[in-house]
C-alpha cells in the first residue's frame, strides 16, 4: 500500500536540511527562465517548478523576483570575472578566447538582449556592481597598453566595447550571420571562420611595431613561467 504522497510542508523541510542544494537549483532553474522571457516576462511560479520546491521556499531565499534575478546576474558576473582573470593577454588569443566561452554561455547573451528590449535606456539592475566590472575591464585593456599588447594610441574604453562586439554580436543575432555569410553560428564551420579572423583582428590591435611586441610578449611569458 503506498503512503501518503509529499505535501507542500514536507517538501520544505527536505529542502531546508540542504538550502546550498536549493538554491542552486533555483538559481538554475530562475537563469533559464529570465534569459528565455527577461525579467518582465518570467514567472515565479514557473521557476520554482523547474526547481521543484514551492514559491515560499523561493521567497525564503532571495524575497522576490528582483532579488533573485540580481542574484542571478551576481553570478553570472563572478563567472566571467574568473574567466577574465585567465584571459590571454595578447588580443591574438584572448577574442579566440571570449568567443569560444560567449558560444558556450548563450544564456548570458540572452539574459543582455530582454534587459535592452525590456529597459531600453533606463538604468539596469545592479547598475553600480556593474559599472565597476565595466571599469575593472576598461583598467585591464589600459593595463595590457602599458604592457605592450595592444596599441596605446586606441581609447582602452572603445576597444572593450570593440571586444565584446567581435566576440557577442555574431551569437546574439543569428538571422544576421546567415545572410551575411550564409552559415548559422553554431556552423563548425562558422566557428572555423570566426575564429581564424579574430586571430586577425587581435593582431591588428597590437601596436605597430610588431616585432617590439612579440619581445614584450616572450618576455611576460617567461616570467610567468
Amino acid at each position: 500500500m503506498k503512503g501518503p504522497a509529499p505535501t507542500g510542508n514536507s517538501q520544505w523541510k527536505g529542502s531546508a536540511r540542504d538550502p546550498q542544494r536549493t538554491r542552486e537549483q533555483i538559481l538554475s532553474a530562475a537563469l533559464k527562465e529570465f534569459s528565455a522571457k527577461g525579467f518582465a516576462g518570467a514567472r515565479v511560479d514557473v521557476i520554482a517548478r523547474r526547481a521543484a520546491i514551492n514559491k515560499r521556499m523561493l521567497y525564503h531565499y532571495f524575497g522576490d523576483k528582483a532579488g533573485l534575478f540580481r542574484e542571478v546576474l551576481r553570478r553570472k558576473m563572478a563567472d566571467r570575472a574568473a574567466w577574465a582573470a585567465s584571459s590571454p593577454d595578447d588580443p591574438a588569443e584572448s577574442l579566440p578566447y571570449w568567443f569560444e566561452l560567449a558560444l558556450q554561455d548563450m544564456d548570458w547573451i540572452r539574459l543582455q538582449q530582454w534587459e535592452a528590449l525590456q529597459g531600453g535606456k533606463g538604468k539596469v539592475m545592479d547598475e553600480e556592481a556593474r559599472r565597476q566590472a565595466a571599469a575593472a575591464g576598461v583598467e585591464n585593456i589600459r593595463s595590457r597598453q602599458k604592457r605592450g599588447y595592444i596599441a596605446p594610441e586606441l581609447d582602452p574604453r572603445h576597444v572593450l566595447l570593440a571586444m565584446v562586439s567581435l566576440t557577442t554580436y555574431a551569437l546574439a543575432f543569428p538571422q544576421v550571420v546567415r545572410l551575411i555569410t550564409g552559415l548559422c553560428p553554431d556552423d563548425p564551420r562558422f566557428r572555423v571562420e570566426r575564429t581564424a579572423f579574430l586571430h586577425w583582428m587581435g593582431r591588428a590591435l597590437r601596436p605597430r611595431n610588431g616585432e617590439r611586441m612579440g619581445e614584450e610578449i616572450a618576455r611576460h611569458r617567461r616570467i610567468k613561467d
